[in-house]
């Protein structure tokens, strides 16, 4: 006769056994959800949807004490799913502006830390290679709160086909470097991104420097490093500098100490499984007609439907002299019978009316 222990045992080894075929199933489901998310630039952890679904599930465990372990349960089932998909993701190419070093690279790895970053000249040439495919997704910069929009990024978005998926924030500091040895009152000019440089205008402008700018920050330090003169500093990342051999001469020089950078995520298709909820924000972009009161009408229609305007902002079009297209970015969902309504009703007062995208805020 079977002693309590061993029909207890029996009875875990038959549950494991229909657990690991579960498990199994789970991770095959993985994949479906990690090839979703390289095809739509979305980051492997959604904490907000991973609260919800342990939520939802631990509904059903009525037990109070074995809620409490069943949570703990899908937090590490949770985990390693989310390592799977990192595994699975590391051969995801993500492309930036700049090299190693500058902000949009540790943007980029910030939101994609397994997989491969790789540099291009220009924001034109990081976007260009997720349109032909030679790279996956492009993490660009959109707008900085000291200075302002990115107009190259945005002219991108109006002309060209890619969506954006994914936006995330960057506290940004800058430091000034030089190689090492350099004495700081020996310093006559810095070089940095024009962006940078504004950032810096203060500390720049109080120290006497002359400006020379470069096409990113990582390049200028980059440059910095080979120079011999003893008189140029760069002004760029502390990650920059250990890459480049530099010596940090001053901290946090940037004006502002609340000083960050949101940057997008591009990709070749939109993602439209979005939560129907206050979290989602979308990016529009349109021109309006040419007749009085058209760009009043057009917001008011934004307004009337519910969606809540974070941003407005209007861009020269490099076509039509003195025409300007219009950027809006609000909360609300596309997705949705009030997104769809919007839409059609702006038919009536915009010439081109283009959705980039929309993306959860986390």
């Amino acid at each position: 006769m079977k002693n309590k222990l061993t029909v207890a045992r029996e009875k875990i080894n038959e549950i494991d056994r229909e657990m690991a075929k579960l498990f199994v199933e789970r991770l095959k489901a993985s994949e479906l959800v990690a090839e979703y998310k390289q095809e739509h630039g979305l980051e492997i952890l959604d904490p907000i949807r991973e609260a919800e679904v342990i939520r939802r599930n631990s509904e059903a465990v009525e037990n109070d004490v074995y809620r409490e372990y069943y949570v703990n349960f899908q937090k590490n089932t949770m985990s390693l799913s989310r390592a799977y998909q990192a595994r699975l993701l590391g051969g995801m190419k993500v492309a930036y502006s700049g090299t190693e070093g500058a902000y949009a690279h540790l943007a980029a790895k910030k939101l994609f830390p397994t997989s491969e970053a790789i540099g291009y000249g220009s924001f034109d040439e990081a976007y260009a290679a997720v349109e032909t495919g030679e790279c996956d997704v492009a993490v660009l910069p959109i707008e900085n709160s000291y200075n302002g929009d990115v107009g190259q990024v945005s002219d991108l978005m109006f002309s060209g086909p890619l969506y954006v998926n994914t936006v995330t924030e960057l506290a940004i500091s800058h430091d000034l470097l030089a190689p090492r040895g350099t004495k700081i009152e020996d310093i006559k000019t810095v070089i940095s991104h024009p962006q940078a440089l504004g950032q810096c205008h203060g500390y720049i402008v109080g120290h006497g420097y002359s400006e020379m700018e470069f096409a990113n920050t990582a390049l200028a330090a980059k440059y910095v490093s080979e120079c011999t003169d003893g008189k140029t500093a760069a002004i760029a990342s502390a990650e920059a500098a250990e890459i480049f051999g530099l010596e940090v001469l001053a901290t946090n020089i940037n004006e502002s100490r609340s000083n960050t950078t949101r940057f997008a995520v591009f990709s070749r298709s939109e993602n439209k499984n979005s939560i129907t909820d206050k979290r989602v924000h979308t990016i529009l972009l349109f021109t309006v007609r040419h007749e009085a009161g058209a760009l009043a009408k057009a917001l008011e229609v934004i307004a009337k439907y519910g969606f809540n305007m974070g941003a407005l902002r209007s861009r020269p079009m490099k076509e039509l002299l003195w025409q300007y297209y219009f950027y809006v970015e609000a909360e609300g969902n596309l997705d949705s019978e009030d997104g769809r309504k919007m839409m059609e009703e702006l038919k009536a007062y915009c010439d081109r009316l283009k959705t980039v995208g929309s993306y959860t805020v986390i």
